[in-house]
């Protein structure tokens, strides 16, 4: 591999080929692509991403109980004649997340790429998209499951209680969190193409589940299935339906918690080792989490290697064909997105 530089074997054009390619397979499995606060990442700059917030002295800057929540200092005392108030001096917090690369990469022999019938590059290159985009929804996955403002079903004090599937109270309980933090609804998500833009939906949080909750959630009472959405609502690429002010999003990246609920006795929920497996439903407002996305031409790097001899390969039998990518994810704002556990029917 001491041969290879730049995209390896490959010209820049087959390369960005290759690369839209990767991106078009990519890009229709990332659910939490669409819903961050974005970070395009320069080229030359250092690997660590940082998002700014501004905020009046005498707020706190983030979140606070609901109570007079309104994010920035009030002035409620009338002005007096001739007398300049103390006035307030604009502050800020840094929110930051250090990148990290990832990659992964296949090998293609000599008799593979000269007798078979199929387009093995093509082939491979859409496959790694796939796992490109597996790779990164799980990475973004795991930050964000690890938020901090949690509700469990039928308000169970701790995970280990949690015995029952989600209900209407539940996502009621969430939504009102939520509005209680005045947290934004999402109205302007990212695209689903490989280019870097956006399109406006119509504004609700938006929740992403695994798919085993799908039939719980289509028996909770004022549940509504896409098919049902009105002209004027178009659903998103993986998008099953709607409850009130939520919108849901099914990803098989969203795995329970095996067995770490209680026990499963006949609640008739999935289970393991006696115990019922934890769900969690990440629910998210408006720049609740800032990412480096997966867009654009210089998102991800293809690696194409074709055989040719060499001194570990001297009869040129393997080529590779890869990619790698930088990213990060970091919470910006605990209070604007939330986490609801609860057990799946099975």
């Amino acid at each position: 591999m001491a041969n290879v530089t730049g995209y390896g074997d490959i010209s820049p054009a087959v390369a960005a080929w290759a690369n839209v390619q990767m991106l078009k397979r990519a890009v229709p499995y990332l659910h939490f692509e669409r819903f961050g606060q974005t970070y395009v990442l320069p080229t030359n700059s250092t690997n660590t991403a940082k998002w700014r917030r501004y905020f009046l002295t005498g707020a706190t800057g983030s979140a606070g109980n609901g109570s007079g929540n309104f994010f920035v200092p009030v002035s409620t005392t009338p002005l007096t004649e001739g007398v300049t108030p103390a006035g307030r001096k604009l502050a800020n917090a840094d929110y930051t997340v250090t990148l990290n690369q990832y990659g992964d990469y296949v090998t293609i022999t000599d008799v593979v790429q000269d007798t078979h019938t199929d387009n093995v590059l093509s082939q491979a290159t859409d496959i790694l998209g796939e796992s490109a985009a597996v790779t990164l929804e799980v990475l973004r996955f795991n930050t964000l499951k690890a938020a901090t403002n949690v509700f469990r079903a039928n308000s169970v004090a701790a995970r280990a209680n949690i015995i029952t599937a989600p209900d209407l109270n539940d996502f009621r309980r969430v939504s009102t969190g939520l509005n209680r933090q005045n947290a934004k609804k999402i109205s302007q998500v990212l695209g689903s193409t490989p280019d870097y833009n956006t399109k406006s939906v119509e504004a609700a949080y938006f929740a992403v589940c695994h798919p085993d909750l799908e039939s719980d959630l289509r028996s909770i009472s004022g549940y509504k299935p896409v098919a049902d959405y009105g002209p004027h609502t178009s659903p998103m690429e993986g998008e099953i339906g709607s409850l009130e002010q939520i919108r849901f999003l099914t990803s098989t990246v969203c795995e329970p918690y095996l067995g770490a609920g209680a026990a499963v006795g006949s609640s008739g929920l999935r289970s393991t080792s006696g115990n019922v497996d934890v769900y969690p439903i990440l629910v998210f407002g408006r720049d609740a989490y800032g990412i480096v996305p997966l867009k654009g031409k210089s998102a991800m790097t293809p690696m194409v290697v074709n055989p040719k001899p060499t001194s570990g390969d001297p009869l040129a039998q393997r080529g590779t064909v890869g990619y790698k990518f930088w990213t990060g994810t970091v919470i910006l704002q605990q209070a604007f997105m939330a986490v609801l556990e609860a057990g799946a029917t099975a």
